[in-house]
């Protein structure tokens, strides 16, 4: 792994569960967000002075009917990088999602939601180039 593993949780599904991760290294974090419908991964900008955070973007990561079938519950981890720049959402040792704060870019799987007109700059397509670069 090419980078710092900053959460590990196992949560089941169909109950409520957040996960969140914050650099160490500036005002970025990331949070898992996981209820009785949908899972989403969002990138966070927290205000040096206020404290308060700000969602840049959001990644829809799962439907829960679509998996609770078969799995009644997921291993979650947090990967950055080592610059502090990158965070992974990792889900029972495939990694989902990237958000790559140097480019505003949010990636995942599913490709969805579309790419929002403040922050995401690129297309969402997770590509193994991707996730290479992060492991």
């Amino acid at each position: 792994m090419n980078g710092y593993l900053m959460q590990q949780q196992t949560i089941i599904l169909g109950k409520d569960a957040f996960v969140e991760s914050l650099s160490l290294e500036n005002n970025y974090g990331v949070a898992f967000e996981s209820n009785d419908e949908t899972g989403y991964f969002y990138a966070i900008e927290i205000d040096n002075k206020t404290k308060e955070q700000r969602i840049l973007d959001a990644l829809h990561i799962y439907e829960i009917e679509e998996i609770s079938k078969e799995k009644k519950q997921i291993d979650i981890k947090i990967i950055w990088t080592k610059d502090w720049l990158k965070a992974a959402l990792i889900l029972d040792d495939e990694c989902h999602a990237i958000f790559d704060f140097e480019k505003h870019g949010g990636y995942n799987i599913n490709e969805f939601p579309p790419p929002n007109s403040f922050w995401t700059k690129e297309e969402r397509k997770l590509t193994d180039e991707l996730i290479q670069q992060l492991f």
